[in-house]
């Protein structure tokens, strides 16, 4: 009998726990319930508007900055440098002396050769003078005026000899590292500095053949390099291939680019913007408000629903060319509409939101 209430006890304890515990879970799933069943705060977004610009249609390239003049500069003749004129990097004139080799045999052969010229007129003027008496033959003349012009042409050889041994530059530019020192012997064609014109400079680069009916000498040029990421340098096409490459069905076309601060140099990647003599009207959005993915780009657009509370729907839109951090879009929008600036991932179409600031207006430059 004892037992049997001990058990019944134990039950009746075991049952009380178990409908608390139950009673607690119960209410606090309610709470839950009526929590969620709240309206969501609305998600604070900042807004911008398409806007219609007009842009010049351009066609895509890319090549390499190549300077007018560039070379590297040579001796023609063998020595030892006798004196270096030059430092590395200066900017220099056409004409200026960059490096003296040693000219002590040169100079020593140009004043023998200097004398024997002047034995040799001594002579001619004296058979000269001796013609009109005929106290000399004809051949006699003739022989001493070969030798004259002969000994002559050696000085003006000798002359341009000694000159080669005085190197100078060949155009106006800048001058990059010195590649040989004071006392070397230099061979023939050893490369001493290397000179650049840099102002103006050309950019080479390729289009497809299919193109040629849309590039024109004087079309401008929008050139932009890593080394200046945000800096456009501006130029135009000077000229264009006579031939279209049978290999790459390429043609080759050339721009001439101002380039007084000297940013822009010779072996740098560019890429390239041929400009059309005409204007399109776009519509455009910031970088920002297009979400691009695998599956397509997009765009949320606030809308009003039926109760006139402000919502996002995720639209797909169609992209074209970026300039300025702005992006042409081609379809899936119009001009004046308005979409969410920023912070694309955290949204979700259907979604209440509230505007936190005015439409951001960016206009490209």
């Amino acid at each position: 009998m004892r037992t049997a209430s001990r058990f019944v006890i134990v039950i009746v304890f075991l049952g009380v726990v178990l409908g608390g515990i139950f009673g607690y879970k119960f209410y606090e799933f309610g709470q839950m319930q009526e929590m969620f069943s709240q309206p969501q705060p609305p998600a604070i977004i900042s807004v911008t508007e398409a806007t219609t610009e007009n842009w010049q249609p351009s066609i895509k390239a890319v090549g390499s900055v190549t300077a007018i003049n560039g070379i590297e500069v040579a001796n023609e003749v063998p020595g030892v440098i006798e004196s270096i004129d030059f430092e590395s990097g200066d900017a220099v004139q056409k004409g200026d002396i960059l490096i003296r080799l040693d000219a002590a045999i040169d100079q020593a052969a140009l004043r023998t050769r200097r004398a024997e010229a002047q034995l040799a007129e001594q002579e001619f003027k004296r058979i000269s003078d001796l013609l009109p008496k005929r106290a000399v033959s004809q051949s006699q003349y003739d022989e001493s005026k070969a030798n004259y012009d002969a000994a002559r042409a050696r000085v003006n050889e000798a002359e341009a000899q000694l000159s080669k041994k005085v190197i100078r530059a060949p155009f106006d530019g800048n001058l990059g590292i010195r590649m040989v020192d004071q006392g070397e012997y230099i061979a023939t064609g050893t490369p001493i500095v290397e000179i650049n014109m840099l102002h103006p400079i050309y950019v080479d680069y390729t289009l497809s053949e299919k193109y040629l009916p849309n590039v024109d000498r004087g079309y401008p040029v929008t050139v932009t390099v890593a080394a200046a990421p945000d800096r456009q340098f501006k130029g135009e096409v000077s000229a264009i291939n006579t031939s279209v490459n049978p290999e790459t069905r390429t043609v080759r076309i050339r721009a001439t680019l101002d380039n007084e601060d000297s940013k822009l140099r010779p072996g740098m990647f560019a890429s390239i913007l041929t400009g059309q003599p005409r204007d399109n009207e776009v519509v455009t959005l910031p970088r920002t408000a297009i979400s691009y993915n695998t599956y397509g780009n997009f765009v949320f657009v606030v809308e009003e629903n039926d109760e006139g509370q402000l919502i996002v729907n995720r639209r797909s839109v169609s992209t074209g060319e970026v300039r300025n951090q702005r992006a042409a879009i081609l379809s899936g929008l119009e001009a004046g509409e308005t979409v969410v600036a920023k912070g694309l991932l955290r949204l979700r179409a259907g979604e209440r939101v509230e505007i936190q600031d005015e439409p951001e207006q960016e206009a490209s430059e």
